[in-house]
């Protein structure tokens, strides 16, 4: 397994960095990058590029979005508490108790999330699921003044967690989603890089794809930008493997099982025939996920962009989405980043990307 993957995971997860708010995070990508790559630059919408120098032949373009969710300060009452919105899809109840980090423009501001504790509750109250609307972050301040010197409306937040090692290979952090992507996509491009390529390689850590929907973000202003022959995007997918998961309606799929490619309509037929084809060459054994119509990843905002971008989807297992303590296997990064380097090598500049 990699070092240079797990040390740049490690150094991702740890950087703060909601939809929208990215710098911090983007930076530490292109610090990796600049050790390796023939060029890293930046654009106006906070996606942050890194090329292997190569300029003729097709170009390949490898995205995993580099955003996390988090909290936005929407209120701060008179007596100091702090009312948030999401940044991206929260599930309340994980965030009860949890202690959060504001990002302010004069550095960091420690606080948790309140809510009245159970002793407090009306028996029907303890039933229900718990809103957003109805917790607090607590920044120990004395009145809403004291609140205000410290935050403003609009500054963002995210969970304060340490990423931490299960066994030798398992880690769990804030931000797997997406910064496991993210990190592939460098890996890859670093083992291309080693290999040498006959073509053009430009990893993309996209911006806003929590935030996106249909607008497709990040990923549909830089890939229109790069106009690349064709995609990979890597991205997380729900893991299966653990109690109450019902497989039947999402798939079997295992931490630690291998990277995942997906079959769909949006995803480009030949392409998944060529990476699987690689992954065997590689002695990597993928799984596999069924997408009949959206994929809820960049490769949404990606395939339709200009006249159209032949993609595919590599996938790795997370256990906990959405949550302050997300979990991935390293090896099966390492594995995606091998099918894809694999692959990659293995391009001619008069190789067709058509379906059919």
């Amino acid at each position: 397994m990699s070092q240079t993957l797990r040390d740049t995971l490690y150094r991702l997860l740890d950087a703060p960095g909601p939809s929208g708010f990215e710098t911090e995070a983007a930076g530490v990508w292109r610090d990796v990058a600049a050790d390796f790559s023939s060029e890293v630059w930046s654009d106006v919408h906070g996606n942050s590029f890194a090329s292997n120098g190569v300029e003729k032949g097709p170009t390949i373009m490898l995205a995993g979005h580099v955003d996390e969710i988090g909290l936005m300060v929407h209120y701060i009452d008179d007596d100091g508490f702090l009312f948030v919105r999401g940044v991206g899809g929260w599930d309340p109840q994980v965030l009860v108790g949890q202690r959060v980090l504001i990002l302010t423009s004069k550095g960091s501001v420690s606080g948790v999330i309140g809510r009245r504790a159970i002793h407090l509750l009306q028996p029907d109250e303890r039933k229900k699921a718990v809103k957003m609307k109805d917790l607090w972050v607590d920044i120990g301040a004395a009145n809403g003044d004291a609140a205000r010197e410290l935050v403003s409306i609009g500054d963002v937040g995210v969970i304060a967690s340490e990423t931490i090692s299960l066994g030798e290979s398992v880690v769990a952090g804030r931000s797997i989603d997406d910064r496991a992507g993210a990190t592939v996509a460098l890996e890859a491009l670093r083992r291309v890089v080693a290999r040498g390529s006959n073509v053009r390689v430009v990893a993309v850590a996209t911006a806003q794809e929590e935030i996106s929907g249909r607008s497709g973000g990040g990923a549909r202003t830089s890939s229109f930008a790069l106009e690349p022959d064709a995609a990979i995007v890597i991205d997380v997918t729900h893991a299966t493997d653990h109690p109450n998961s019902n497989k039947k309606e999402f798939g079997d799929v295992r931490v630690g099982g291998g990277p995942v490619l997906s079959r769909g309509a949006q995803i480009n037929a030949r392409m998944v025939t060529d990476l699987t084809e690689a992954a065997l060459r590689a002695g990597i054994e993928p799984q596999w996920q069924a997408a009949p119509s959206g994929t809820g990843t960049d490769l949404d905002g990606i395939f339709t962009t200009r006249s159209g971008v032949a993609t595919a989807l590599i996938s790795l297992a997370n256990r906990y989405m959405h949550s302050p303590n997300q979990l991935v296997d390293l090896r099966d990064l390492d594995a995606a980043a091998e099918i894809i380097a694999e692959y990659i090598t293995g391009l001619k500049p008069g190789t067709p990307f058509l379906s059919n």
